[in-house]
C-alpha cells in the first residue's frame, strides 16, 4: 500500500487514483528561455521514479507536462539574441529534452506547449467570465481572488494577509492580488482573442492544458516548492472556479529546494549549475544517484563533496555486478550449504526497499537497503563463501531495483565487450609508450584505470 504526502492536508495518505489503476500525473515544466539547471533535473528526475515505482507497482500512468513557451522572459532574451521568441523557444525546449534524455528522464508521455493549446486557453478564460470569476479591464483579463474563498488554501495563507504585503501597480485591478488570465499586447508575438490580440498568463496555461488531457479533476499535480505560491494557488482557483468541482488535484506533490554549498542558487551569487555544465564534469547517473540520496520534499545541498560520495556509491554498486558476471564464469559451487541464509538476506532486503518506497518514495532509505545488501554480499564473495544459484538471484535483484530507480546496474553483453575492447586497446597503448620509455604516461594510464577498478600488469614485470 502506498502512501503519499499530500501538500494540501499536511500529512501522509493511502494512495487510491480516482479511477481503478489509471493515474493522470501532471508536473509544471519549464519556461523555455535558457538552459535548463540543476534545480529543475532535481524535480524531473523525483518524479521520473514516481512514475517508474507506479509502474512497477501495476499503475497505468500518464505522465503530462507542459512547455512554457510564451512568455516576457522568452520574449526578452529573443530581443537581446536578435533571434524570434518562438524560434529561441523551441531551441531551449530541444535543449532541455535532450538534457533529460541524458539523465533518464523517460516517462514523459506528453510534453503540450502553451501556443498549441491556445484555444483551450481561451475558452477556459471565457467560462470564468460567463460564471463572473473574472472581469476585463484596459490592460486584460483579470481573475477575482475574492469571488474565490479558498484562494489560499494550499499554502494554508490567509487572504487578508496576503493583500496587506501587495503592492498593485495596475490600478485598473480591483484587487491587489488578481492575477492575469490574458494580457492585452499589441507588440509581437500575440494571438487574436475575443478581447483583442494578446497572450495569455502564466497561471491559465496549466489548467488549460491539463482540462483538455485529463478533465477537471485528476491524481497529482507536481512541481517545486516554490511553484505553490502564487502558481498552485491560482490553477487551484482557476479551474475550481470554472468547473465547480473539487478538489482539482487528489495529492499535490513539491519537490524541496536545491542549495549550492548552502546557498540559494543563483547567477548573481555565482553558484548557477546548469544541467550542461555538470554534465561536462560528472556522468549523468551519478547526479541521478545524487539526487535519490535524498528525500524527495527534502531541501538537497549541492556540493562537490557530495557529488564524489555519489559516484563513489555508485561503483561500489557497478563493481558487484562486474565481479558477478567474472564469478559466474567461474567454477564456484552451483549451491551451497548457505543459501538458505542468502535467500533470507535477499528477501529481507526486498522487504526492507519495498516498505520505503511505499512510504512516499523514501528513496534514502531504500537506497541504504541496498548499500547494506551490498556490504553483506561483498563480505561473503570476498570469503568465496557464495553460490552461483545465489549470485544469479542477487543480479537480477540489483537489475530490478535499477529498473525502478533509473540506473542500468547490470551491463549487457555488448557493453562488457567494448569495455573489454576499450581495456585491451589502452593495454597496448601502455606497452608501446613503455617501448619509447614514456613511463610517466604510462603509470598515468595505469593509474586511472585502477581508479576505475581495472587492476593491468606490465609484461616483463
Amino acid at each position: 500500500m502506498i502512501k503519499v504526502y499530500n501538500t494540501l492536508t499536511r500529512k501522509k495518505e493511502l494512495f487510491k487514483p480516482r479511477k481503478g489503476n489509471r493515474v493522470k500525473l501532471f508536473v509544471c515544466g519549464p519556461t523555455v528561455y535558457d538552459n535548463s539547471h540543476i534545480g529543475h533535473a532535481r524535480t524531473y528526475i523525483s518524479f521520473d521514479v514516481i512514475a517508474r515505482y507506479l509502474k512497477y507497482r501495476g499503475y497505468s500512468v500518464f505522465y503530462l507536462q507542459n512547455i512554457t513557451d510564451v512568455d516576457d522572459k522568452i520574449i526578452k532574451r529573443a530581443i537581446e539574441t536578435g533571434k524570434e521568441p518562438i524560434q529561441l523557444a523551441r531551441e531551449f525546449e530541444a535543449k532541455y529534452i535532450e538534457d533529460m534524455e541524458t539523465l533518464g528522464v523517460e516517462n514523459v508521455n506528453l510534453y503540450a506547449r502553451a501556443t498549441e493549446h491556445l484555444p483551450e486557453i481561451i475558452a477556459q478564460i471565457e467560462t470564468l467570465l460567463d460564471k463572473g470569476f473574472a472581469y476585463e479591464t484596459e490592460s486584460g483579463v483579470y481573475f477575482d481572488e475574492s469571488k474565490f474563498p479558498d484562494f489560499g488554501k494550499l499554502s494554508n495563507r490567509n487572504l487578508e494577509d496576503l493583500n496587506v504585503h501587495r503592492i498593485n501597480p495596475d490600478t485598473s485591478k480591483r484587487n491587489p492580488g488578481d492575477f492575469a488570465l490574458w494580457k492585452k499586447k499589441d507588440d509581437e508575438p500575440n494571438w487574436d482573442s475575443p478581447w483583442g490580440p494578446g497572450r495569455p498568463g502564466w497561471h491559465i496555461e496549466d489548467t488549460a492544458i491539463t482540462e483538455e488531457y485529463f478533465g477537471a479533476q485528476y491524481d497529482i499535480h507536481g512541481g517545486g516548492l516554490d511553484l505553490i505560491f502564487p502558481h498552485h494557488e491560482a490553477e487551484i482557483a482557476q479551474m475550481e472556479s470554472a468547473s465547480g468541482k473539487k478538489p482539482m488535484v487528489r495529492y499535490w506533490m513539491h519537490t524541496g529546494f536545491l542549495n549550492v554549498k548552502g546557498e540559494k542558487m543563483s547567477k548573481s551569487l555565482g553558484n548557477f549549475i546548469t544541467i550542461k555544465d555538470l554534465l561536462k564534469e560528472y556522468p549523468p547517473e551519478v547526479f541521478r544517484l545524487f539526487v535519490l540520496s535524498t528525500h524527495y520534499r527534502s531541501p538537497i545541498n549541492f556540493s562537490q563533496e557530495i557529488l564524489e560520495q555519489s559516484q563513489s556509491g555508485l561503483k561500489r554498486i557497478y563493481k558487484l555486478t562486474e565481479t558477478i558476471e567474472v564469478l559466474l564464469e567461474s567454477d564456484i559451487p552451483e549451491n551451497s550449504t548457505q543459501d538458505i541464509e542468502h535467500h533470507k538476506l535477499i528477501q529481507e532486503t526486498r522487504k526492507n526497499f519495498f516498505e520505503a518506497m511505499d512510504n512516499d518514495f523514501n528513496t534514502p532509505f531504500a537506497l541504504s537497503s541496498i548499500f547494506n545488501f551490498i556490504r553483506e554480499i561483498n563480505r561473503d564473495i570476498n570469503e568465496l563463501n557464495i553460490s552461483k544459484s545465489i549470485l544469479t538471484n542477487v543480479k537480477e535483484f540489483i537489475n530490478e531495483i535499477g529498473n525502478i530507480l533509473g540506473f542500468e546496474f547490470v551491463l549487457n553483453k555488448s557493453q562488457a565487450d567494448v569495455t573489454d575492447d576499450l581495456v585491451n586497446i589502452l593495454t597496448d597503448v601502455r606497452e608501446k609508450l613503455r617501448e619509447k620509455k614514456e613511463y610517466e604516461l604510462s603509470d598515468e594510464i595505469r593509474s586511472r584505470l585502477k581508479d576505475l577498478n581495472i587492476v593491468i600488469e606490465d609484461r616483463n614485470s
